[in-house]
């Protein structure tokens, strides 16, 4: 008789009893793990990736643990990034999608819902046939992942982190055991590196880089210094000095001394980092923005002064969340990330990783503490951000603050395939694709410096416009000389301006997935991550719902002009006055994307002129994609046969004709009189999209 699928299945329920154990303790914040324990796979780093991974590992019945170094799981998408960046949500696949398809059952609970209607709130933020959701609380994220490592009895272990002195016990070109700064051990077969820092990827001996290559390493146009970048940007003269017009009496700080480098040039400088604010407005939960130990209000200084001088923007992006919550990331000139505060970062020691993550916390609490309360300021910006405060629901370890610092960028693993700019605009196509990313190049800006005697910002780069991309396998495995049993989902092999399209947290869970998938494979054949067969990870990773190939348009969900009735005239034939900027960010827009204004409080305007073909009245109207940051008041003026009348649109809802179109009334038009419609972002609460008109014959 054959007994070796009851010792396997003996063997599979004592080891999903201990994880059940270690489980319930590690929730609890025990620490219970017996030292040296021996695993399949062991994932370090609880990031959203990791977590993907964790639950890949442990359905294929892999023994694995997740080692966390802080009290939580998730990373940003459960510290404060509930307004999910992703470019085409058709891209994203596998255990990554599941993800969203949990969040979207979760709200369809009544019990989610406490300080506002459900149906109000969805109504705005999804499609008819869409069976996930993409906006979400931290708290209720983090509920649903730890439900996800619960399932698959995945042991969670908290608050240990690698030993950077000794930390990787290797033999030969394989990891064997790593150590953490409190003496325990973990072994096991394979390990992950899903953390934002990449420790253990330099810990093993892989090569990394950090900071921005060179525009001419890779050929790309995008890395290196940028110094034309216009994007949050001080729009008004501003003096840098802490004596206005006196050079000797120092820079206001934030704000370096040194050249910002030659246009292209590499350097060591990360983009900044922030938090992102939960923040709310609803009395029954609100806290007041805390005054941070050691606030100086000279830190706010150049913000003030741009205030003054007339730009308020620093707020702009301010994203409306289930139950009056928000997800406020950096927007303009001077705004939530701590520019040139963290280049130490990525290769310090917890030392200094702490000094930096508490340098940005008093920074940020001391920004909403200033714009919310300092006399200098105009009434309308302290009553503006003083209806805000924190979450009294959210991040309740941790003063409502979020415990996940927005690492943006950190060490870049360098190996045989490096997923560079020509990647992502579709000019090359990396082979043996895990993932697909589907976001433009989004830097942030990396440095502040005086540019002819004024404040200046560089480093910022947001360049949109194609298609999701594959993301290669050989970018997420070191070469094989330096480590055959270590996958990294999160530090992969990219360029910076290529990472900052990739760095999006549903890809990062797509690329865990398939990580793990990988890992799993390498056991069971008893090879290296190197020498897996690639084509059977394919079939794996298919049947398991992973998107590997762009089969859509080249422009998610773009709509075509000609199949709306009557006349319809696309954003690219308009006029505008000021910088608008084209974006496809979000789909089923006309044509080749839509503009919006930026949020930029500088006078702009969209002019459309449409030749009618016959005298009579057509029903105007307005086309443009809704979300909650959009302008709820857009002036639009229609120049008719009986003179302007102007109309104002709430861009917040979703447009009544076609999901695009918002009517404006009927006007008389002439047919040897071309029809003007213009729209302006004057007075604007948020931002103003235009994506197009459309005038229709009323037929009486």
């Amino acid at each position: 008789m054959n007994h070796r699928p009851l010792s396997r299945s003996l063997a599979f329920l004592a080891s999903a009893l201990l994880a059940m154990k270690w489980f319930v303790a590690a929730s609890l914040g025990a620490d219970v793990a017996p030292q040296d324990q021996t695993f399949d796979i062991v994932v370090y780093g609880g990031t959203s990736s990791g977590v993907a991974a964790a639950v890949e590992a442990a359905r294929l019945g892999k023994r694995v643990v997740l080692v966390e170094p802080s009290r939580h799981i998730g990373g940003l998408t459960t510290g404060g990034l509930g307004a999910t960046d992703i470019g085409n949500k058709q891209a994203i696949g596998g255990i990554s999608r599941e993800f969203y398809q949990r969040v979207f059952r979760y709200y369809q609970r009544d019990e989610s819902w406490k300080l506002e209607s459900r149906d109000r709130y969805m109504s705005r933020r999804r499609q008819a046939d869409e069976d996930t959701m993409w906006t979400f609380e931290p708290h209720a994220a983090e509920a649903i992942m730890r439900t996800m490592l619960d399932e698959v009895h995945v042991p969670v272990v908290y608050r240990e982190r690698l030993d950077l002195a000794a930390g990787v016990e290797r033999q030969g070109t394989r990891i064997v055991t790593i150590r953490m700064e409190s003496g325990r051990r973990f072994a096991a077969k394979m390990f992950i590196d899903a953390s934002y820092e990449g420790d253990l990827l330099a810990k093993a001996g892989v090569r990394y880089h950090v900071g921005r290559e060179a525009s001419a390493t890779y050929g790309e146009s995008l890395n290196g210094v940028q110094l034309g970048s216009k994007k949050h940007q001080f729009l008004v003269q501003v003096d840098p000095y802490r004596v206005p017009g006196d050079a000797n009496s120092g820079l206001l700080p934030g704000i370096h001394a040194a050249s910002p480098g030659e246009q292209g040039a590499g350097d060591k400088r990360v983009q900044a980092y922030n938090f992102r604010m939960c923040l709310t407005d609803s009395p029954e939960i609100r806290v007041p923005f805390p005054k941070p130990t050691g606030y100086d209000p000279l830190r706010y200084e150049l913000l003030l002064r741009t205030i003054l001088a007339g730009q308020y923007d620093g707020l702009g992006n301010n994203q409306l969340m289930p139950n009056h919550k928000t997800d406020t990331n950096n927007h303009g000139a001077f705004s939530t990330d701590d520019i040139g505060m963290n280049y130490d970062f990525p290769e310090g020691d917890y030392a200094t990783r702490e000094r930096i993550f508490r340098e940005h916390v008093e920074y940020q609490q001391g920004l909403m503490w200033f714009l919310a309360n300092d006399p200098r300021l105009p009434e309308r910006v302290r009553a503006d951000i003083g209806r805000w405060g924190l979450a009294r629901d959210e991040f309740v370890d941790h003063g409502n603050w979020p415990h996940q610092l927005y690492v943006r960028e950190a060490r870049r693993m360098i190996s045989d395939l490096v997923m560079r700019q020509q990647h992502c605009q579709g000019n090359e196509l990396a082979p043996n694709p895990v993932g697909l990313a589907a976001y433009g190049m989004d830097s942030h800006n990396v440095q502040r410096y005086v540019k002819d005697g004024y404040a200046s910002n560089e480093g910022d780069v947001q360049v949109h416009g194609f298609h999701p991309y594959p993301i290669g396998y050989q970018a997420i495995v070191p070469k094989a000389a330096e480590c055959e049993n270590l996958l990294v989902p999160v530090c992969l092999s990219a360029t910076h301006i290529a990472y900052g399209s990739i760095r999006m947290e549903p890809v990062f869970m797509v690329l865990g997935h398939s990580a793990a998938a990988a890992a799993c494979q390498a056991i069971d054949r008893q090879t290296s991550v190197q020498a897996i067969d690639l084509g059977k990870l394919r079939e794996k990773l298919l049947a398991e719902g992973q998107v590997l190939e762009w089969t859509g348009p080249k422009h998610a969900n773009a709509r075509d002009p000609k199949q709306f009735a009557g006349i319809v005239v696309d954003d690219a034939q308009a006029t505008f006055l000021g910088e608008w900027t084209v974006s496809q960010a979000q789909g089923g827009f006309l044509g080749d994307g839509y503009r919006h204004d930026g949020r930029e409080r500088v006078k702009k305007e969209a002019r459309f002129s449409v030749n009618v073909p016959k005298s009579g009245k057509y029903e105007v109207r307005l086309g443009y994609l809704a979300q909650p940051n959009r302008a709820s008041n857009v002036p639009v003026t229609v120049e008719a046969a009986d003179g302007p009348r102007q109309v104002f649109v709430n861009e917040r809802r979703e447009p009544r004709i076609d999901g695009l179109f918002e009517p404006l009334g009927e006007f008389p038009f002439e047919a040897d009189k071309p029809a003007v419609i213009v729209i302006t972002n004057r007075g604007v609460d948020g931002y103003v999209i235009v994506d197009g008109v459309q005038l229709v014959p009323v037929e009486r």
